[in-house]
């Protein structure tokens, strides 16, 4: 079976038959935008990395409980055809998932994901509505404000910094400017 894992356009499609939500996908993009960003910094696999986290939500909308997501998607990439290590990669976001984040990909997944959804939501909340205008500072503020965007776990961003090993400040900013080198298809 032909290796799909790097095949950007081939999962881009796979993301758009189970995912119809305008923000989802948005979200589906902003993480990958993140993630691919580290790959490059860290001289990894930028279409690997950037394809589980593409997908790394995909059957979310479909399966949206944690009995069914990310399972119901692990299913489907199996049959798809992809490799374990992509399945197990997206599988390890899900702190109940069981599977370990033990590689660079897994752990830069989880710490990309909430951030990258808290920082589209700062960026809505400016009144410009536009990334460029979102600062580390204002990040971190926000963070504070338990009521806003309150479905995001500080949690997770925080141990997802933790877990890269990077400082927050440093983490924010780095997402904060891979997603504005990538506004457009953001709609940020």
């Amino acid at each position: 079976m032909m290796d799909r894992s790097r095949d950007r356009d081939y999962c881009l499609q796979l993301l758009q038959e189970y995912t119809k939500s305008d923000s989802l996908l948005k979200h589906a993009y902003a993480v990958e935008t993140c993630v691919k960003a580290y790959a490059e910094k860290l001289n990894e696999d930028v279409a690997y990395w950037g394809n589980v986290a593409l997908l790394h939500d995909f059957d979310y909308e479909k399966y949206p409980t944690a009995e069914e997501h990310p399972f119901k998607g692990a299913e489907i990439l199996r049959e798809k055809g992809f490799d374990e290590e992509f399945i197990n990669s997206i599988l390890s976001h899900a702190d109940y998932s069981g599977v370990a984040r033990d590689t660079l990909l897994k752990k830069n997944l989880f710490a990309c994901d909430e951030l990258a959804g808290f920082i589209t939501a700062v960026t809505y909340v400016r009144p410009s509505k536009c990334i460029d205008e979102v600062e580390v500072g204002s990040v971190k503020k926000k963070m504070k404000d338990k009521a806003f965007a309150r479905a995001v776990s500080r949690d997770d961003i925080l141990n997802g910094a933790a877990e890269i090993n990077i400082p927050l400040d440093e983490h924010i900013g780095f997402c904060i400017e891979a997603m504005k080198r990538n506004k457009e298809l953001l709609g940020l």
